[in-house]
């Protein structure tokens, strides 16, 4: 019993499963879903994009080589997603980030993310005798990342993450919780443009996230690929005037995990087990990354569909209000998380305050209604202030 209840939090953590039909639907399946959820509300407002967007405080998730073109010296962000509300209500998300900013060419940055899937009852039987008990499974990962810039235009970032993640008890110990070690490389370069007689700000990012082990809850008998992810963007910031200013942004993401195989029709179970093992299990990360994208069992169409995308607009007034809106999607064979967010954010000299709100246009999505909620602190700004004081 317990060991499916395992398996149903497992399953439960994706959000893959919005199957359509048994025989296309062919999502990547990777382990510790939870390192994909956008954390923080500035780039869930907007889609699910960041790779190119301005530097924030939350840059380390989406790409940490925009640290180095930060504004202020160092900065820190709390945020909180509760998460599949129309489900459950126990599920969220936690995640600190921060930066500092050493001189003028290089930061060192990190973050800590925390995934609660709240209490689970387990082996109740109905017995006074055996009453069961509670388990509080949970995720987490700890990062850390250097970044610096290469020239005045281009940076590049690496960061190194630990990943834990506890989903169950066993009084047999068949089951444990799995830990892995990972580590992201990203890239980023702006420069200024002449558009309609403007300078506009022109951004590209890159971020290969999550490349290192796999992970196993049994120790080692069998392992999931963590879910390795390539995320490409582009960003434009246009000034209407001194005041007002909007950001057009798009991201491309596409799991650098293989696709599992699909049982032929003429093929038998021992047959499918064994090419199984061959060409999917016993695989190392590293060659999973190359195999990702050319392994779809439907071919060069079907690798398409594993790309997903995200389109995000940005309405600034003032450089302290600001409006956001986007959409995401992804097909429907491999998710069919597809919807539209909406946001808005507050900034003074010391603190911003945002929020977000998903609205999906999926039948039957959980991720329906999700809200976001960022604070985040200007560490130069809360300086300033208390410099003020004291004089």
């Amino acid at each position: 019993m317990k060991k499916y209840i395992l398996l149903l939090i497992i399953a439960f953590l994706s959000v893959h499963l919005l199957a359509q039909d048994k025989n296309q639907f062919n999502p990547v399946n990777t382990g510790v879903n939870s390192l994909g959820i956008a954390p923080d509300s500035r780039g869930g407002g907007m889609g699910d994009v960041g790779a190119a967007t301005d530097p924030d405080v939350n840059s380390q998730f989406w790409n940490p080589a925009k640290y180095p073109f930060t504004i202020s010296r160092a900065g820190v962000a709390v945020s909180y997603t509760p998460w599949l509300r129309k489900l459950v209500n126990d599920i969220d998300l936690a995640y600190l980030a921060g930066y500092y900013r050493i001189g003028d060419y290089q930061a060192v940055s990190g973050s800590l993310r925390y995934f609660s899937l709240g209490e689970v009852p387990v082996g109740y039987t109905g017995d006074e005798n055996s009453p069961g008990y509670t388990i509080k499974p949970y995720e987490m990962a700890v990062d850390i990342a250097y970044s610096r810039m290469l020239s005045e235009r281009f940076s590049a970032a690496v960061a190194l993450r630990y990943i834990y993640s506890d989903l169950a008890y066993r009084e047999d110990e068949e089951v444990s919780a799995g830990s892995a070690f990972a580590a992201d490389i990203a890239f980023y370069y702006t420069n200024y443009v002449i558009l309609a007689q403007r300078e506009c700000m022109l951004s590209f990012g890159l971020n290969a996230s999550n490349i290192g082990t796999k992970i196993s809850y049994d120790s080692g008998n069998t392992s999931q690929f963590l879910p390795t992810n390539l995320r490409l963007g582009a960003s434009l910031l246009f000034p209407i005037d001194d005041y007002n200013t909007i950001g057009v942004s798009f991201d491309a993401n596409k799991y650098m995990v293989p696709t599992r195989p699909i049982r032929g029709e003429d093929e038998s179970q021992e047959e499918y087990e064994e090419r199984l093992d061959r060409d999917y299990n016993d695989i190392s990360p590293i060659k999973g990354i190359f195999k990702s994208f050319s392994d779809a069992p439907g071919g060069f169409k079907e690798e398409l569909q594993e790309i997903q995308w995200s389109l995000g607009l940005e309405y600034t007034y003032h450089e302290q209000f600001s409006i956001r809106g986007g959409y995401h999607w992804e097909h429907e064979n491999k998710g069919n998380r597809k919807y539209f967010s909406f946001g808005a954010g507050f900034k003074m000299s010391v603190f911003s305050l945002d929020a977000a709100y998903l609205v999906s246009t999926a039948q039957s999505n959980p991720l329906d209604q999700t809200l976001r909620f960022t604070l985040g602190f200007d560490l130069d700004g809360i300086k300033d202030l208390f410099g003020r004081r004291r004089r």
